[in-house]
């Protein structure tokens, strides 16, 4: 009876330890939560490449790194400002943490700057793009990452455009960025700024009557559904940044922070190689589904842009000059 006894105990501190165990090791592996914002909706590149990176690291970090994705429910603006002050870990947004952060340096977001997006990457890699980087950083608590190719900015309307002449008094939708607005009224356009969740029922509601932007946003917000025209306009390199919040990011440890890192950089290049190749399908969806595709006298809008791009550097950007980010 006595040797029962004994056995029972030691199977009840047995099952006690193996109970334990399993407990301290579910502490020990919690995963870490990273929420990582974007303004955009889903089926945006800006939205998949959050998503690739998702997969990458929950994958590589073996479960360690839970990632979710918060999609098309606020604003750029409002996602800049959650991610700098650490409410949500990271952000795959367009430059607002630039614009906001490092403003002198926003002409890398800039209509009529940028040549093509190789040349974008050149200036972003070299000392501009450094002094950049480093501003945000430094002034918003934010870490670029990397950066996303959404395509070239293109505009849309219920009229057809072939200059500028076209555009004057036009009830443009734009966003809330300033040098933006000064190039659009320097082309003779009536500016309406617009946050981006809005965008789709400015245009339904006739509040704006043209709206400009990437073929992904273009396709994403179904504009094919209130504008008959799609222009041509080439007017913008439009890239974006997969960003992480700077106090969250020293935290990590090097390891940690080098699979973040890394697996950032797979999903950009990931998005971008799919933006590359899929810009032309995503102008044939458009088409199909009846927007009239227009090629407009583009060089004329360039033209009648200059001075206000000008200035522009003089004012906002004074850091450089238009020739010398053309010549890089």
């Amino acid at each position: 009876m006595k040797g029962e006894n004994r056995n029972h105990s030691l199977v009840i501190v047995i099952v006690t330890l193996f109970i334990l165990t399993l407990f301290f090791e579910g502490m020990a592996f919690s995963a870490e939560k990273i929420r990582i914002g974007s303004p955009f909706k889903e089926g945006h590149i800006l939205v998949e490449a959050a998503k690739k990176f998702k997969e990458i690291i929950e994958k590589e970090s073996g479960g360690k790194f839970q990632v979710e994705i918060q999609a098309g429910v606020e604003s750029e603006e409002k996602i800049n400002d959650l991610n700098s002050q650490g409410q949500i870990e990271m952000q795959s947004n367009g430059h607002r943490a630039l614009e906001i952060f490092g403003p002198k340096y926003f002409f890398f977001n800039a209509p009529y700057v940028m040549k093509d997006f190789d040349h974008f990457m050149r200036v972003w890699e070299g000392p501009l793009g450094k002094k950049a980087r480093e501003e945000v950083e430094k002034n918003g608590n934010v870490i670029y990452l990397s950066i996303v190719y959404r395509g070239l900015r293109q505009t849309t309307a219920n009229k057809p455009i072939y200059n500028p002449a076209d555009v004057y008094g036009l009830k443009l939708r734009l966003p809330t960025v300033k040098t933006w607005i000064a190039v659009w009224k320097e082309i003779g356009a009536d500016p309406v700024p617009i946050p981006l969740p809005e965008l789709y029922n400015s245009l339904k509601t006739g509040k704006a009557e043209a709206s400009e932007g990437d073929l992904p946003q273009i396709a994403s917000f179904k504009l094919d559904e209130v504008q008959k025209y799609l222009i041509i306009t080439n007017h913008l390199v439009q890239t974006g940044g997969i960003m992480i919040n700077k106090g969250f990011f020293n935290k990590l440890s090097k390891d940690d922070q080098n699979l973040i890192v890394k697996a950032v950089k797979q999903a950009a290049t990931w998005a971008n190689d799919l933006i590359k190749k899929g810009e032309s399908d995503l102008l044939v969806e458009l088409q199909r589904k009846g927007m009239q595709v227009i090629i407009p006298d583009a060089e004329s809008f360039r033209v009648k842009a200059k001075p206000a791009v000008e200035e522009l550097f003089k004012t906002e950007w004074p850091v450089t000059t238009w020739a010398e980010v053309l010549a890089q």
